[in-house]
């Protein structure tokens, strides 16, 4: 009864959610200390909590396939459906770095192609180191945006094989997706704008027409031009 999934659940790519983890997983998972003692009973509510203290991903490891606390919660999420607002909040976390990879790991397995893009992508702008358990029961130090570009690159992630997404200029084409703008963009931008806005005019003595500021610049006149915007930085300051 524990083990079953919630028969209000919807079915998931055409199967039961909790066959989207294979079944010698699940056995392992269901068999483990951390799954009888903490995750029955939970809801998605109260899943959260759980969630809060895991301080590292993964699948399962060492000699007999022993599963992570992550891989359980997720089996968990699979078994209870939570609904879609309680799983994007699960990624917009921006306090629990391993709340927010959960619900990343959790959408890719059931989400739609769409939904996968729409809600893992923006974190690739997420740079924070996090532990990842191996098979052979070792920590290896990664990062949340690495772990997303698994999750939206590769066939597999802890243990789990992760359903097929189309590939985004395919979506792109169909109209989908909108191209997707990285945040760099964005920056490089202001710092043309506030290049061209501190760019000055040069007059020629002789007949006072302007120099094209633009183009053919001397390394001596960049350096000059550099010097005059530190002085003008520090007068402001």
């Amino acid at each position: 009864m524990a083990n079953r999934t919630d028969p209000l659940a919807k079915s998931i790519h055409g199967t039961n959610p909790q066959n989207l983890v294979e079944k010698i997983v699940r056995s392992k998972i269901y068999q483990s200390n951390y799954w009888k003692e903490q995750c029955f009973g939970l809801t998605a509510e109260t899943l959260v909590d759980k969630a809060m203290e895991l301080d590292h991903t993964g699948g399962t490891y060492g000699g007999n396939r022993k599963p992570t606390p992550f891989l359980c919660l997720a089996l968990k999420m699979l078994q209870i459906q939570p609904d879609k607002d309680i799983v994007v909040e699960f990624i917009k976390n921006e306090d629990y770095k391993y709340v927010r990879v959960l619900g990343a790991f959790y959408l890719r397995l059931t989400g739609t192609v769409a939904d996968v893009y729409q809600y893992l992508e923006p974190l690739y702008n997420d740079y924070r180191k996090i532990r990842h358990k191996l098979s052979d029961g070792n920590f290896t130090l990664t990062h949340v945006d690495e772990f997303i570009d698994e999750l939206l690159t590769k066939d597999y992630s802890c243990d789990t094989a992760l359903p097929r997404i189309q590939k985004r200029w395919v979506l792109e084409a169909s109209g989908t997706l909108e191209p997707r703008r990285s945040a760099l963009e964005d920056d490089f931008e202001e710092e043309e704008e506030d290049k061209e806005e501190e760019q000055p005019m040069e007059i020629d003595e002789p007949n006072g027409r302007e120099k094209d500021n633009h183009r053919g610049r001397s390394p001596a006149r960049e350096r000059d031009r550099d010097r005059d915007r530190d002085r003008k930085h520090e007068r402001h300051h």
